[in-house]
């Protein structure tokens, strides 16, 4: 599966110092500029805009294999490079065309027509994906849903009173007049709501991880290909111009043969985590039976359900959803496997547990996980005892290369050419190539989007893409769950190596009247 490419203004690398560093959502630490630049609900303000690419504007003006060995060298990195040398030859490393993407049928809004739109699920990501949606100048909000009174008075306040609301989310998909549905709802939701968006003609931005099941993940990919309907995931890193920058870097080779990747997100979160609720009736501005849906029917809790000053605390129980595994994981996996080009590992191996949380959240607070892909491996680490690490990040990805390592996060990259013994002196590279400056990554995700609409193209995060990453994240938990060594056929997504526990895993019942069907 072949992804696009992108030509990144070089005016965007820089270096830069350290960036600061302040604790955000569950102790995870976050760059201080970003923090400023973000509201109390992580929505992004209009000053990031100016930073947006204009890639027709870059000219290198290197030749495109300026950096290349001449013969005779055995290695292009083996004499001692200035910093300038090294910042020029990554600029020209990245200079490529885009790559383009096989379209759907052409059907839908014309390229002048408003694209009218309905919000289902208007919680904290909701929310933030229509203040997205409704920045731009082609869309109306004509709908906004949600099972819960408080946020659905907070997406008709998000539309400034315009939109009309409902709780049931198939009397939006009813409409007519509607193009596009967001789906933001809990995980367990994300699979019905984009199969049958599409069922009802709409195109989909739906929310990660898109599934809980691999199934279900293969469901969607068949409803979107069967419908013609594009259908964009929420990994919004893949918008972000320095994401695609330090992925061309990797995949032209700049930083060596990759053969070890690492990625994390840490935080310190207090003893007590979520607390541990009581079961109790559910508000009477709620409606739990249609919150849980395909869902086992269980008592309410109040951190099952999760809505609160906190991110929603649903992610922790495996009725939703996948822990951080595949929440936070399916962000740094994603730019792993589009560096690499692989659409996931023959083998997962996971270790881990709830170590030292003291809530009722059934996902770990402690995990390693080995995803072994051709060539290569890639660690994934998520703890919530200590949020300190090697950059003081609370995440990252972490490609090591023969030639160097590249760091990168939400807030830039760093690239650290690696040291040679040259006739056995040590030639110390200690030159860092950063890129400060990052675009409003959402707005951009939302608007490659609200393009493919048009143009039915496949978008940049296409579903197919969504599923590989959500499905390398899920393998990581049935390995977790199981205690088992999985061995996966990419090709034909199956299971190669792993018991009757691990097979049960790739699927699950839906509650009664709700079926997975395409």
């Amino acid at each position: 599966m072949n992804s696009p490419r992108f030509t990144i203004p070089d005016r965007h690398l820089v270096l830069r110092g350290s960036s600061d560093y302040k604790r955000g959502r569950r102790g995870i630490l976050i760059p201080t500029r970003i923090a400023r630049e973000r509201g109390s609900h992580g929505t992004r303000v209009e000053a990031l805009r100016s930073h947006r690419a204009q890639a027709a504007d870059f000219d290198p003006g290197v030749p495109r294999n300026s950096f290349y060995p001449t013969e005779g060298k055995e290695n292009p990195m083996s004499e001692e490079i200035t910093r300038r040398d090294f910042m020029k030859r990554a600029a020209v490393s990245t200079a490529t065309t885009g790559l383009a993407i096989r379209g759907l049928s052409a059907k839908g809004v014309g390229a002048n027509d408003k694209i009218v739109v309905g919000v289902i699920g208007t919680g904290r990501m909701g929310l933030s994906n229509l203040e997205d949606f409704a920045k731009q100048p082609d869309v109306e909000i004509a709908a906004v849903c949600d099972v819960y009174q408080p946020n659905l008075e907070k997406g008709l306040k998000a539309t400034d009173g315009k939109a009309k609301t409902y709780k049931d989310f198939r009397e939006v998909l009813d409409r007519k007049d509607i193009n596009v549905a967001i789906v933001a709802t809990p995980d367990h939701w994300h699979a019905l709501h984009t199969i049958l968006a599409c069922q009802a003609g709409k195109d989909v931005y739906v929310e990660k991880p898109i599934s809980t099941t691999l199934e279900e993940g293969r469901r969607m990919v068949e409803a979107a290909r069967k419908y013609n309907h594009v259908v964009q995931v929420g990994t919004q890193q893949r918008s972000g111009i320095h994401f695609q920058k330090a992925v061309q870097l990797v995949q032209d080779g700049f930083i060596g043969k990759v053969s070890f990747v690492r990625t994390w997100n840490y935080g310190n979160e207090y003893p007590e985590g979520i607390g541990n609720p009581t079961d109790s009736g559910p508000p009477s501005d709620l409606d739990w039976d249609l919150w849980l849906g395909p869902a086992p029917k269980v008592a309410f809790n109040l951190n099952r359900f999760g809505v609160g000053d906190r991110w929603s605390t649903f992610r922790y129980f495996w009725d939703y959803a996948g822990g951080y595994m595949t929440d936070w994981g399916v962000h740094l996996l994603d730019i792993v496997q589009w560096a690499m080009k692989v659409d996931g590992p023959h083998a997962v191996s996971t270790f881990g547990g709830k170590f030292y949380l003291q809530d009722n959240a059934e996902t770990p607070d402690t995990l390693q996980v080995t995803f072994e892909y051709p060539g290569f491996i890639c660690t994934y680490e998520n703890r919530w005892a200590n949020a300190n690490s090697m950059y003081a990040k609370g995440y990252g990805i972490e490609f090591h290369g023969t030639e160097g390592t590249l760091f990168v996060d939400r807030s830039g990259f760093e690239l650290h050419p690696e040291k040679r013994k040259v006739k056995s002196k040590t030639v110390d590279r200690t030159a860092t190539m950063q890129m400060a400056e990052v675009n409003d990554s959402h707005f951009d995700h939302v608007r490659n989007f609200l393009d493919c609409v048009k143009s039915r193209q496949r978008p940049i995060s296409d579903i197919e893409i969504g599923h590989r990453s959500t499905s390398t994240c899920l393998l990581g938990n049935v390995a977790y769950r199981t205690k088992e060594r999985i061995t996966w056929d990419v090709a034909s997504q199956r299971l190669v190596q792993g018991g009757q526990d691990a097979k049960k895993l790739l699927s699950r019942d839906y509650r009664p009247p709700w079926r997975l069907m395409v």
